[in-house]
């Protein structure tokens, strides 16, 4: 289940809040700039570096780094950029490592929020390949309680769809969800919810875990 709209709003305005008071550490600023997207801030920027990484090494040189900022539209001043690269290049190597970098991006979760998306996520990838699919949503998700498949505008096949779609990056959806997408999404809601009960009981209904 999606984040509701309520917490997608209130991240997105303590985000702003937050960049609005002034941010010093580069890091945060890029964090704060993607959850002010809401939830798939994380994970459209983890996207838009993947297809930057044009040899598919998993690292990234100053020129990939830069153009991933450009092109995700995030507003960060050349030495911004610089100082931000600089901090993931710790061996001066003139490259930093995609998953190194998207992870310290990533809002921190405990240890409890942790086991849970991953239980919710291993719970969903019924084949056990590491990827969701709408084949592994038949039988979990149940599509019969929503609006638009009681109408008969929707098939099944679109709910599934329509609803991989809001993990995956707007306007880029393909309909599979990885386990990095799937826990750079819900980096995104815990971000919003301070009470750790409160994400605890979420997820459990959510999932029915």
């Amino acid at each position: 289940m999606a984040s509701t709209e309520r917490h997608e709003q209130e991240m997105r305005q303590k985000a702003s809040r937050a960049l609005r008071g002034g941010v010093k550490d580069p890091i945060e600023m890029l964090r704060l700039q993607c959850l002010s997207r809401g939830a798939s801030g994380i994970k459209g920027l983890g996207r838009a570096f993947r297809i930057m990484d044009d040899d598919s090494n998993k690292k990234l040189d100053m020129n990939e780094f830069k153009k991933g900022i450009s092109d995700y539209g995030l507003v960060l001043e050349d030495g911004e950029v610089i100082a931000l690269f600089k901090t993931f290049d710790k061996d001066n190597s003139g490259s930093i490592c995609f998953n190194e970098f998207l992870g310290s991006v990533r809002p921190p979760m405990n240890k409890g929020r942790r086991e849970l998306v991953l239980k919710a996520f291993n719970k969903l990838d019924k084949t056990g390949d590491g990827v969701i699919t709408v084949d592994d949503l038949k039988g979990v998700y149940d599509v019969t309680k929503h609006p638009k498949y009681i109408s008969g505008e929707w098939t099944e096949e679109q709910v599934f769809l329509k609803f991989l779609a809001s993990y995956d990056t707007p306007n880029q959806a393909d309909g599979l969800v990885t386990k990095e997408e799937f826990m750079n999404y819900y980096s995104g809601v815990s971000a919003s919810i301070d009470n750790d009960a409160y994400f605890d009981l979420m997820m459990r209904t959510s999932w029915r875990l």
